[in-house]
C-alpha cells in the first residue's frame, strides 16, 4: 500500500538523514520514479522533505521534524506495547531505557491507536515471575553499574576488564575483547576472546567490571547467532557430559527435555511412552533430573546411572520403612 511506502520513507529518513533516491528505491524495492513522486506526495502533505542538489545530492528531512507512528496497524502497535512487559530486557539492564521507549511509542501512535492498544496490551502478561504452582522462576540479577560498563565496552568496541567468578574457582580479573551479548531463558552472557581464545562468559558470575580505552581485537561485523551456535555444539562436545536412553512418559517429556543439554534422538515406545536419548551435564546432572520424574521416567542406559538410581531409592525405601 503506498501509505504504508509513505510513511516507511519518513522513517528511513529519520533514521538515516540524508539518502539518495538510488538508496531510498533499494530500501522500499520500488524505482527511483516513485520515490520521486512519493517525495512530492510528502511535500504537498506537509512534511519538511528538501532535496540537496550536486552528485552527492538526495533527500533529507529537517531537523527536529517530528511524526505519528501512522504505519503501525493495531497489532503492531499491541505487539510492541506487550513486549514491554516481558522480563528478557532486564537481563542486560536495560529496563528504564525500554520503559522510557514504550512511553515514547505510546505517546507516538496515532489517537485513534493509543487508548484501545494500551488497554489491549494489559491483557497480555509475558513471561511473570512465578509459573502456576507460585514457583518463583530463577531471573540472574546483575549490579547495574557491572552491566553498564559490560553494554558500554560491547557496543563501543573497547576492551573490557572483568573481576569473573568461574565455577568453583577463586575470583580473577581477566581482560578480554567483548564481541556480544547473548540472553538465553533469562541467563546472560557475553560472548568475548581472550588472548585470541574464545570464551563464553555468564554475566551473573561477573562481580565487576571496567570499560578501558584501548580498541578491542574483534571484527567489525558479528554474526551472533551463528557464534553461539558453534560455542554450544563446543560445549555440548566437552567436558564429563553423560548420554542416557530414557523412556518418559509423553505427559513429563517437556520437564525432561528442559533439564538435558541436548536431545539427540526420540523415537515412540510400544506402550505409548517416548524414548528418547539425552545428553546431561554429568551423571550426578543426569540422576537428579531422572529422580524428579518419579516413575514417569526410566533411565534404559547406561547402566552406572540405573544402579545409581536403584541405590538411591533403595535408600530412601529404607529410611521410609523404619517405623518412627
Amino acid at each position: 500500500m503506498r501509505a504504508d511506502r509513505l510513511v516507511s520513507l519518513v522513517l528511513l529518513l529519520r533514521q538515516r538523514g540524508h539518502l539518495t533516491a538510488a538508496t531510498l528505491a533499494r530500501e522500499l524495492e520500488v524505482s527511483t520514479r516513485t520515490v520521486l513522486r512519493d517525495i512530492e506526495a510528502l511535500s504537498a502533505a506537509g512534511v519538511p522533505v528538501y532535496a540537496e542538489r550536486g552528485r552527492h545530492g538526495g533527500f533529507a528531512l529537517l531537523p527536529g521534524f517530528q511524526t505519528e507512528l501512522t504505519g503501525l496497524n493495531h497489532d503492531e502497535a499491541i505487539a510492541l506495547l506487550a513486549a514491554g512487559s516481558g522480563r528478557g530486557e532486564q537481563v542486560f539492564g536495560l529496563g528504564s531505557a525500554l520503559a522510557s521507549a514504550m512511553r515514547k511509542v505510546a505517546g507516538a501512535l496515532p489517537e485513534s491507536h493509543r487508548a484501545t492498544a494500551s488497554d489491549a496490551a494489559q491483557r497480555f502478561l509475558i513471561d511473570p515471575e512465578t509459573d502456576l504452582l507460585s514457583r518463583r522462576l530463577a531471573t540472574e540479577e546483575v549490579p547495574a553499574t557491572t552491566m553498564s560498563e559490560v553494554r558500554r565496552a560491547v557496543l563501543a568496541g573497547r576492551k573490557l576488564r572483568i573481576h569473573y567468578a568461574a565455577a568453583d574457582q577463586t575470583p580473577q580479573w581477566r581482560t578480554v575483547d567483548p564481541i556480544g551479548l547473548v540472553t538465553v531463558r533469562d541467563r546472560g552472557y557475553l560472548l568475548a576472546t581472550r588472548s585470541g581464545t574464545e570464551r563464553t562468559y555468564r554475566l551473573s558470575r561477573v562481580l565487576a567490571a571496567e570499560e578501558l580505552p584501548e580498541p578491542a581485537q574483534r571484527p567489525n561485523r558479528v554474526d551472533l547467532d551463528r557464534i553461539w551456535r558453534e560455542r554450544c555444539a563446543q560445549f555440548l562436545s566437552g567436558g564429563d557430559q553423560i548420554t542416557a536412553l530414557v523412556r518418559v512418559n509423553p505427559a513429563r517429556r517437556e520437564d525432561l527435555v528442559s533439564t538435558a543439554l541436548a536431545v539427540r534422538a526420540e523415537d515412540p515406545d510400544a506402550d505409548g511412552w517416548l524414548r528418547l536419548e539425552v545428553t546431561f551435564q554429568d551423571s550426578r546432572h543426569a540422576e537428579w533430573a531422572l529422580w524428579q520424574l518419579t516413575t514417569d521416567a526410566e533411565a534404559l542406559a547406561p547402566q552406572s546411572l540405573r544402579t545409581s538410581l536403584r541405590d538411591s531409592a533403595a535408600a530412601i525405601a529404607a529410611r521410609y520403612g523404619a517405623p518412627t
